[in-house]
């Protein structure tokens, strides 16, 4: 259906609006005869020609009410006209939306733009539209100049990151595991890592792996030595935070030794005395499984301010404890299920071995709050954001014993906050709380909240004295990690000889097709090594009966695991044009391929002038041993 906003005249008046029925003969919709437009709309009506842009001046006045065309079970009259949406007159703009700052979001569907990337405000340099082609997990290239045709999945650039993530069901067992096996049978799935642990350890190396995308021949944001910046930050805020100032958390990658650091932002920080960024210095020292370890600090007016750069070590997937036991989204009646006693206990044991170090240090942490302990694995919290406060606050002149007390105080509202589910600024009466507390958890960890709540002028806490109170609950911490420490060897036991296929296929490499050695083009293709390419031939290069190639992964696997262990199994060799064969077994190729490796080793470690045999040796040891093989 029609409207013809171009020839129509309208009349504002000060009363009503008036509409006045143009005499084209185009189907229009008139509230003023709308029994002649039900008649003129049919098949035969002409089609609409809009004038010309410079004729005849319109009387549209663009102050007119757009208009809503009346449904047919009414018969109220409108004076609002709806806007003709002709793409040869009026330039369609969309409509203006909020863009997503929400790096999290869970209602964008998979595979469409809004993806966990998100938009990244801080990093003006860098372009922040992502590709809206789906991403195929399996191809093993998805530059889309490699391939002439049109695939079902469309190409990326080379640089950007994945719009879905990794595909962690490729590895999962999807056969059940029977229980009818024999005592001398295994599954294949306890070869393996488990998948709920691959699967976490691939998270964390895709969280770790993550860049931002950047234009053709962009340069992302650096700072010093750090170079590949990426907001750790799920929300855009400009809070002020417990620092007193606005802060910023980045992944980076250091330039000197390629490791991945956190960098924390201090914004508008104007550093007056030298003598404060050298506190940094006896941070340093500190190295603790439950605190984040100190790099460094710089200043930088690479944000166009002055701003205060803190280098922490890098724990990806780790989050605060504010936001694993405060979450925004609750249950489904809007509570979240009460902490075990044990993990409270957990927590209390960890942050005061965290405590005793640092004390004993003759320094104070002055961070310990629920949104700068961060929880890097199951039950497990750092202390992350020290020695900020130490740089920030130089100048106060605060005694280092009152500062130490203000942690024994933070770290029972810590506890008493988790424990009774309240936040840290809502806690105005303790005592009140810790009634809460009692009637929920047991006596004994009342009262230790409670003596670390109280403040005393002549009788000060330590950090041994908590230590020593809290050995009961030490010796459960203890056998706790004693359970995950052999647990993980278990697992690293199965993964132990996964490498050994590798070195062998690349012992292999480095004989087969060699182009010359020691002025000897043909040395890959006599003695000893010519067999070896007939090994390489029967293992990769099979055929069937018809010419066409045999893609057997288990025949691949089985050979090379035989040419290992080196076995008395004998295999039939022959050459490509069947006028060689030879019958030798696994163990005769696993010294040939040994002595020819031995060769190359030798030839590689020639020394410049004339050394002994035994220095020789020596040295192509020490090669061997340094370069993996």
């Amino acid at each position: 259906m029609q409207f013809c906003a171009v020839q129509l005249k309208i009349a504002m008046k000060s009363s009503s609006d008036a509409i006045e029925p143009c005499a084209c003969s185009a189907p229009i919709i008139c509230h003023a005869c709308s029994n002649q437009a039900k008649k003129s709309l049919n098949v035969d009506s002409p089609s609409f020609t809009p004038a010309q842009l410079g004729g005849k001046k319109s009387n549209f006045s663009t102050n007119a009410i757009p208009f809503t065309p009346r449904g047919n079970s009414t018969n109220n009259t409108s004076p609002a006209l709806q806007q003709e949406t002709a793409p040869s007159l009026f330039k369609q703009f969309p409509d203006f939306s909020q863009p997503n700052f929400e790096l999290n979001n869970t209602n964008a569907a998979n595979g469409t733009t809004e993806t966990s990337l998100g938009y990244d405000p801080f990093m003006s340099t860098i372009p922040q539209g992502l590709q809206t082609t789906q991403y195929n997990p399996y191809a093993e290239e998805h530059n889309p100049l490699t391939g002439t045709g049109t695939s079902y999945y469309g190409g990326q650039n080379t640089y950007s990151a994945p719009l879905q993530p990794l595909q962690y069901h490729l590895y999962y067992p999807l056969a059940p595991i029977r229980d009818t096996l024999q005592p001398y049978q295994r599954p294949a799935f306890d070869f393996f890592l488990p998948e709920s642990l691959r699967e976490d350890l691939q998270k964390k190396s895709e969280a770790a792996r993550q860049i931002l995308t950047t234009q053709t021949g962009g340069q992302s944001l650096s700072l010093q030595q750090y170079h590949s910046l990426v907001p750790l930050d799920v929300k855009i805020r400009n809070a002020q935070t417990i620092f007193g100032l606005p802060t910023w958390v980045w992944k980076a990658t250091s330039r000197k030794n390629g490791n991945l650091y956190c960098l924390r932002r201090i914004e508008g920080f104007r550093l007056t005395n030298e003598d404060a960024i050298k506190a940094v210095t006896s941070w340093k020292k500190i190295v603790h499984p439950n605190i984040v370890t100190t790099v460094e600090a710089f200043t930088t007016r690479e944000f166009n301010d002055n701003s205060l750069i803190f280098v922490h070590s890098y724990h990806p997937l780790s989050k605060t404890l504010a936001e694993h036991h405060f979450p925004p989204t609750t249950g489904r009646y809007g509570r979240v299920a009460a902490v075990p006693e044990k993990v409270l206990w957990g927590y209390l044991v960890q942050l005061s071995s965290a405590l005793r170090v640092i004390h004993k240090a003759k320094l104070a942490a002055r961070c310990v709050d629920i949104t700068k302990v961060i929880l890097t694995d199951k039950n497990r919290v750092r202390l992350s954001a020290c020695s900020i406060l130490d740089v920030v606050h130089f100048e106060a002149h605060r005694r280092i014993e009152d500062l130490q007390q203000e942690d024994f105080y933070n770290l029972g509202r810590l506890v008493l906050s988790i424990g009774t589910n309240t936040l840290p600024k809502n806690m105005q009466d303790v005592r009140v709380l810790l009634e809460q507390l009692g009637r929920n958890y047991s006596e004994e960890l009342k009262e230790r909240v409670s003596w670390l709540l109280s403040q005393s002028p002549t009788q000060l806490k330590t950090a041994d004295q908590l230590t020593r109170d809290l050995a009961v609950h030490a010796d459960d911490v203890l056998v706790s990690a004693s359970h995950a420490q052999d647990e993980s060897t278990n697992y690293l036991g199965r993964e132990l000889e996964n490498g050994r296929l590798v070195r062998l296929m690349a012992k292999l490499g480095t004989v087969n097709e060699r182009p010359e050695y020691d002025g000897d083009p043909n040395w890959s293709e006599t003695e000893q090594r010519y067999t070896l390419k007939l090994f390489r031939d029967y293992v990769f290069h099979q055929v069937d009966a018809h010419g066409n190639p045999v893609l057997d992964l288990g025949h691949i696997l089985s050979c090379l695991n035989k040419l290992d262990a080196g076995t008395d199994e004998r295999i039939y060799l022959t050459s490509r044009d069947h006028q060689s064969t030879f019958l030798v077994t696994y163990r005769e190729l696993k010294k040939q391929i040994q002595a020819a490796f031995v060769d190359l080793q030798k030839g590689n470690s020639k020394p410049q002038s004339q050394q002994s045999s035994q220095q020789t040796q020596q040295q192509t040891q020490q090669q061997q041993v340094s370069r993996g093989f």
